[in-house]
């Protein structure tokens, strides 16, 4: 049994054993092993060159890792926290995203961008967004998040191994959670979406930090008769449009869950997807669950803003009374 955060670790570990061109790079990933000790030890058994401790600059971070990886490296960055990012947006939606495409396939950018996410340990603003919209609205990137020990190990490590440029969101409130992390080979592609819990009545499409808030909803729901299927979609962009399709069309019912503030949220574009494709096996609109459309709050108050059980149930009742 291994903590996410400790998934991760062996699955970067494993990366580097891997490929030598594998480097880490971030604000205190080497000495400290990271703000949330994800990348501990590493720099004691691979050495400074290979686990590089930056200097406080996101911007800088990204821009040497995209010239590193024209140069054949596959650098790994961590941004320390999740509203950290955007002094590298530039660089990540004008440079990072483009190259492929500017270069007509010729330059891949195999930059992997580690970005711990979300609320849920009693930090404020810049330290527990939910900001994959802009990246997912990105065309040239991929757009991955675990939720899981096994899917944190496999994930990271195809993300690296892979040629594309992958944002890698990892839901920090679920950094504690244990889970047995399998060693026959990665589950399921990086790209494909996972049903979590299988069920016939609505279908909850979700990702990320409020997967297990779903999964709970689903088994409080059960003892009322109600059989709810959860699905974790994993990959935001490209989408497995195929598994969330085959589930609405058996249900007639979905609920879109994400802690990001749902106006203009990522949520917004599963629902168009099950809307245009799912039309007539709909018995009600698919209701929507998220954060609300305002800064993120102190941290006493989070709770209040962050998804939980009563309202994801709610949500359900609304569509199964339509």
């Amino acid at each position: 049994m291994l903590t996410l955060c400790q998934a991760l670790n062996s699955g970067l570990r494993r990366a580097m054993e891997d490929d030598d061109k594998v480097l880490l790079m971030g604000e205190d990933v080497g000495r400290l092993g990271g703000v949330f000790r994800v990348t501990d030890g590493l720099q004691k058994d691979f050495g400074e060159a290979r686990v590089v401790d930056t200097t406080l600059a996101e911007s800088g971070i990204v821009g040497t890792a995209i010239g590193l990886a024209l140069r054949g490296y596959r650098p790994v960055c961590e941004i320390q926290f999740d509203g950290f990012v955007y002094p590298a947006f530039n660089q990540i939606v004008s440079q990072l995203a483009k190259m492929r495409a500017r270069t007509g396939g010729r330059t891949a950018l195999p930059v992997v961008v580690r970005i711990p996410v979300g609320g849920g340990i009693g930090a404020v603003e810049h330290h527990s967004e939910s900001n994959e919209a802009y990246f997912a609205h990105t065309a040239g990137l991929r757009v991955v998040y675990c939720a899981s020990p096994d899917d944190a190990h496999w994930m990271i490590r195809q993300a690296v191994a892979g040629d594309d440029p992958v944002i890698f969101y990892e839901p920090k409130r679920r950094y504690w959670v244990k889970g047995e992390v399998t060693t026959a080979g990665p589950p399921l592609p990086l790209d494909r979406a996972r049903t979590v819990r299988p069920g016939t009545d609505v279908t909850l499409l979700t990702y990320g930090g409020t997967v297990a808030t779903c999964v709970a909803a689903a088994e409080a729901a059960a003892q009322e008769g109600r059989d709810i299927e959860v699905i974790d979609l994993r990959s935001i962009s490209p989408l497995d449009v195929s598994t969330i399709e085959e589930s609405v069309r058996r249900t007639g019912r979905a609920v879109v869950v994400h802690e990001a503030p749902t106006f203009a949220g990522f949520g917004a574009e599963v629902v168009a997807q099950v809307t245009s494709r799912c039309f007539y096996s709909l018995e009600a609109p698919v209701e929507r669950v998220g954060g609300f459309n305002l800064p993120y709050p102190p941290a006493k108050v989070e709770e209040e803003y962050l998804p939980d059980l009563d309202r994801i149930l709610d949500a359900v009742d609304r569509v199964l009374a339509a």
